[in-house]
Protein backbone atom coordinates (compact mmCIF):
# COMPACT_ATOMS: atom_id res chain seq x y z
CA UNK A 1 0.00 0.00 0.00
CA UNK A 2 1.24 3.47 -1.05
CA UNK A 3 1.33 6.60 1.17
CA UNK A 4 -2.00 8.50 1.76
CA UNK A 5 -2.16 11.61 0.59
CA UNK A 6 -5.05 13.96 1.91
CA UNK A 7 -6.61 16.69 0.31
CA UNK A 8 -9.62 17.73 1.88
CA UNK A 9 -12.19 14.96 1.63
CA UNK A 10 -10.08 13.30 -1.27
CA UNK A 11 -7.66 10.27 -0.30
CA UNK A 12 -5.53 8.43 -2.19
CA UNK A 13 -5.53 4.37 -1.05
CA UNK A 14 -4.48 1.25 -2.05
CA UNK A 15 -7.76 0.14 -1.54
CA UNK A 16 -11.34 1.03 -0.47
CA UNK A 17 -12.54 1.36 2.88
CA UNK A 18 -16.25 -0.22 3.97
CA UNK A 19 -18.66 2.50 3.28
CA UNK A 20 -19.62 4.86 0.13
CA UNK A 21 -17.02 4.80 -2.79
CA UNK A 22 -14.27 7.49 -2.01
CA UNK A 23 -13.36 10.17 -4.79
CA UNK A 24 -10.41 9.62 -6.84
CA UNK A 25 -7.01 11.49 -5.68
CA UNK A 26 -6.05 14.72 -7.36
CA UNK A 27 -2.98 16.38 -7.78
CA UNK A 28 -2.07 18.86 -4.78
CA UNK A 29 -1.75 22.20 -5.37
CA UNK A 30 2.24 23.55 -5.30
CA UNK A 31 2.76 24.43 -1.94
CA UNK A 32 0.21 22.13 -0.44
CA UNK A 33 1.81 20.03 2.09
CA UNK A 34 0.99 16.22 1.58
CA UNK A 35 -0.30 14.87 5.16
CA UNK A 36 1.22 11.19 5.02
CA UNK A 37 0.83 8.43 7.90
CA UNK A 38 3.90 5.85 7.47
CA UNK A 39 4.91 3.10 9.54
CA UNK A 40 2.99 -0.40 8.94
CA UNK A 41 -0.20 -0.49 6.65
CA UNK A 42 -1.26 -3.78 8.50
CA UNK A 43 -1.21 -5.72 11.82
CA UNK A 44 -0.26 -8.83 12.13
CA UNK A 45 -2.64 -11.23 12.38
CA UNK A 46 -2.96 -11.64 16.79
CA UNK A 47 -3.03 -7.78 17.30
CA UNK A 48 -5.75 -7.29 14.90
CA UNK A 49 -7.58 -10.03 16.56
CA UNK A 50 -6.71 -8.33 19.83
CA UNK A 51 -8.00 -4.99 18.43
CA UNK A 52 -10.92 -5.65 17.04
CA UNK A 53 -11.59 -7.28 20.37
CA UNK A 54 -11.36 -4.35 22.43
CA UNK A 55 -12.69 -2.15 19.57
CA UNK A 56 -15.94 -3.69 19.89
CA UNK A 57 -15.90 -3.16 23.47
CA UNK A 58 -14.77 0.35 23.69
CA UNK A 59 -17.58 1.23 20.89
CA UNK A 60 -20.27 -0.62 22.56
CA UNK A 61 -20.09 2.26 25.13
CA UNK A 62 -21.32 4.90 22.71
CA UNK A 63 -24.24 5.42 21.20
CA UNK A 64 -22.94 6.36 17.91
CA UNK A 65 -19.92 4.85 16.58
CA UNK A 66 -18.09 7.55 15.18
CA UNK A 67 -18.49 8.93 18.70
CA UNK A 68 -15.18 6.35 19.99
CA UNK A 69 -13.08 7.56 17.48
CA UNK A 70 -10.42 9.46 20.10
CA UNK A 71 -10.00 6.12 22.32
CA UNK A 72 -10.04 3.88 19.16
CA UNK A 73 -7.07 6.39 18.21
CA UNK A 74 -5.57 5.95 21.54
CA UNK A 75 -6.00 2.39 21.53
CA UNK A 76 -4.11 2.01 18.21
CA UNK A 77 -1.47 4.31 19.35
CA UNK A 78 -0.55 2.33 21.98
CA UNK A 79 0.70 -0.49 19.38
CA UNK A 80 3.36 1.52 18.05
CA UNK A 81 3.89 4.41 20.29
CA UNK A 82 2.23 6.17 16.97
CA UNK A 83 -0.67 6.49 14.93
CA UNK A 84 0.53 4.44 11.61
CA UNK A 85 -1.22 3.57 8.17
CA UNK A 86 -2.42 0.48 9.75
CA UNK A 87 -3.89 2.57 12.67
CA UNK A 88 -6.01 5.09 10.13
CA UNK A 89 -6.99 1.81 8.17
CA UNK A 90 -8.36 -0.28 11.58
CA UNK A 91 -10.22 3.21 12.89
CA UNK A 92 -11.79 3.66 9.59
CA UNK A 93 -13.14 0.02 9.45
CA UNK A 94 -14.09 -0.44 12.77
CA UNK A 95 -16.22 3.33 12.84
CA UNK A 96 -17.40 3.17 8.76
CA UNK A 97 -16.00 6.55 8.37
CA UNK A 98 -13.54 7.30 5.58
CA UNK A 99 -9.54 7.18 6.35
CA UNK A 100 -9.99 10.82 5.16
CA UNK A 101 -12.23 11.47 7.98
CA UNK A 102 -9.92 9.51 10.76
CA UNK A 103 -6.81 11.39 8.97
CA UNK A 104 -8.29 14.81 9.80
CA UNK A 105 -9.25 14.23 13.65
CA UNK A 106 -5.76 12.30 14.23
CA UNK A 107 -3.87 15.51 12.84
CA UNK A 108 -6.05 17.66 14.76
CA UNK A 109 -4.82 16.35 18.19
CA UNK A 110 -1.37 17.28 19.20
CA UNK A 111 -1.84 13.97 21.43
CA UNK A 112 -1.86 11.55 18.39
CA UNK A 113 2.11 11.45 17.51
CA UNK A 114 3.57 11.05 13.71
CA UNK A 115 6.52 9.38 14.50
CA UNK A 116 7.56 6.87 16.65
CA UNK A 117 7.97 8.16 20.45
CA UNK A 118 9.89 6.76 23.13
CA UNK A 119 8.94 5.03 26.61
CA UNK A 120 8.62 8.82 28.43
CA UNK A 121 7.23 11.79 26.55
CA UNK A 122 8.71 14.55 28.45
CA UNK A 123 6.86 17.84 27.85
CA UNK A 124 8.35 20.91 28.87
CA UNK A 125 5.70 24.29 28.73
CA UNK A 126 7.42 27.60 27.85
CA UNK A 127 3.84 29.65 27.01
CA UNK A 128 3.87 32.65 29.22
CA UNK A 129 3.93 31.86 32.88
CA UNK A 130 6.42 29.27 32.56
CA UNK A 131 8.19 31.22 30.44
CA UNK A 132 8.31 34.39 32.99
CA UNK A 133 9.68 31.32 35.96
CA UNK A 134 12.04 29.80 33.86
CA UNK A 135 10.46 27.14 31.12
CA UNK A 136 12.85 28.34 28.18
CA UNK A 137 15.44 27.75 30.51
CA UNK A 138 14.22 23.72 31.63
CA UNK A 139 13.49 23.09 28.02
CA UNK A 140 17.24 24.08 26.70
CA UNK A 141 18.66 22.40 29.81
CA UNK A 142 16.54 19.41 28.98
CA UNK A 143 17.52 19.47 25.55
CA UNK A 144 21.55 20.18 25.93
CA UNK A 145 21.46 17.20 28.40
CA UNK A 146 19.99 14.72 26.44
CA UNK A 147 21.23 15.86 23.29
CA UNK A 148 18.28 15.82 21.52
CA UNK A 149 16.03 18.68 19.96
CA UNK A 150 12.21 18.64 20.21
CA UNK A 151 10.27 16.18 18.80
CA UNK A 152 13.67 13.86 18.92
CA UNK A 153 14.10 10.74 21.05
CA UNK A 154 17.11 9.11 22.70
CA UNK A 155 19.17 6.34 21.43
CA UNK A 156 18.15 4.23 24.10
CA UNK A 157 14.30 4.90 22.97
CA UNK A 158 13.74 6.38 26.49
CA UNK A 159 12.88 9.46 26.36
CA UNK A 160 11.39 11.57 23.46
CA UNK A 161 11.08 15.90 24.11
CA UNK A 162 8.32 17.57 23.29
CA UNK A 163 7.76 21.40 23.71
CA UNK A 164 4.45 22.38 24.51
CA UNK A 165 2.57 25.46 24.14
CA UNK A 166 0.46 25.17 27.92
CA UNK A 167 -0.33 22.58 30.20
CA UNK A 168 -3.05 24.04 31.72
CA UNK A 169 -1.48 23.85 35.03
CA UNK A 170 -0.03 27.54 35.06
CA UNK A 171 -0.62 27.84 38.92
CA UNK A 172 2.12 25.49 38.95
CA UNK A 173 4.34 26.29 36.94
CA UNK A 174 6.74 26.40 35.31
CA UNK A 175 5.63 22.52 34.29
CA UNK A 176 7.19 19.38 32.69
CA UNK A 177 4.81 16.94 31.77
CA UNK A 178 5.80 12.92 31.31
CA UNK A 179 3.14 11.57 29.46
CA UNK A 180 1.01 13.68 30.31
CA UNK A 181 1.30 13.49 33.91
CA UNK A 182 2.46 17.05 35.74
CA UNK A 183 5.59 17.19 37.66
CA UNK A 184 4.72 21.05 38.75
CA UNK A 185 7.25 23.76 40.22
CA UNK A 186 10.16 22.29 38.38
CA UNK A 187 13.90 24.17 37.73
CA UNK A 188 16.72 23.16 35.27
CA UNK A 189 17.90 20.95 37.84
CA UNK A 190 14.91 18.97 39.06
CA UNK A 191 14.40 18.30 35.03
CA UNK A 192 17.25 16.31 34.57
CA UNK A 193 17.24 14.49 37.70
CA UNK A 194 13.71 13.80 36.58
CA UNK A 195 14.75 12.74 33.17
CA UNK A 196 18.08 10.50 34.77
CA UNK A 197 15.07 8.50 37.27
CA UNK A 198 13.11 7.65 33.61
CA UNK A 199 16.45 6.25 31.95
CA UNK A 200 17.70 4.58 35.02
CA UNK A 201 14.01 3.02 35.15
CA UNK A 202 13.22 4.01 38.51
CA UNK A 203 9.70 4.61 40.07
CA UNK A 204 8.81 8.52 39.93
CA UNK A 205 5.95 10.30 41.19
CA UNK A 206 4.17 12.87 39.49
CA UNK A 207 2.94 15.91 40.98
CA UNK A 208 -0.83 14.81 41.20
CA UNK A 209 -2.78 11.66 42.07
CA UNK A 210 -1.96 8.52 43.78
CA UNK A 211 -0.57 5.90 41.26
CA UNK A 212 3.04 5.55 39.63
CA UNK A 213 4.10 6.94 36.09
CA UNK A 214 3.05 4.43 33.34
CA UNK A 215 4.70 3.99 29.86
CA UNK A 216 3.91 6.19 26.96
CA UNK A 217 2.17 2.67 25.61
CA UNK A 218 0.29 1.98 28.67
CA UNK A 219 -0.89 5.46 29.07
CA UNK A 220 -2.34 4.94 25.89
CA UNK A 221 -4.10 1.99 26.97
CA UNK A 222 -5.86 4.00 29.93
CA UNK A 223 -6.54 6.86 27.75
CA UNK A 224 -8.80 3.99 25.27
CA UNK A 225 -10.67 2.78 28.14
CA UNK A 226 -8.96 -1.04 27.66
CA UNK A 227 -6.65 -2.33 30.85
CA UNK A 228 -2.79 -1.30 30.45
CA UNK A 229 -1.97 -4.96 29.52
CA UNK A 230 -3.00 -6.85 26.64
CA UNK A 231 -5.43 -9.91 28.51
CA UNK A 232 -5.58 -8.57 31.54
Amino acid sequence: MTDQVFLGSDIAVGHNNSGPKEPAARELPVGVPQITFGGPDHYPDDVLARLTDEATEIIARYPQSRSALLPLLHLTQSVDSYITRAGIEFCAAQLHLTAAQVAAVATFYTMFRRTPTGEYLVGVCTNTLCAVLGGDEILAAAKEHLGIGCGDTTADGRITLEHVECNAACDHAPVVMVNWEFFDAQDPESTIELIEDLRAGLKVQPSRGTGGLCSFRQTERLLAGVPEEPGQ
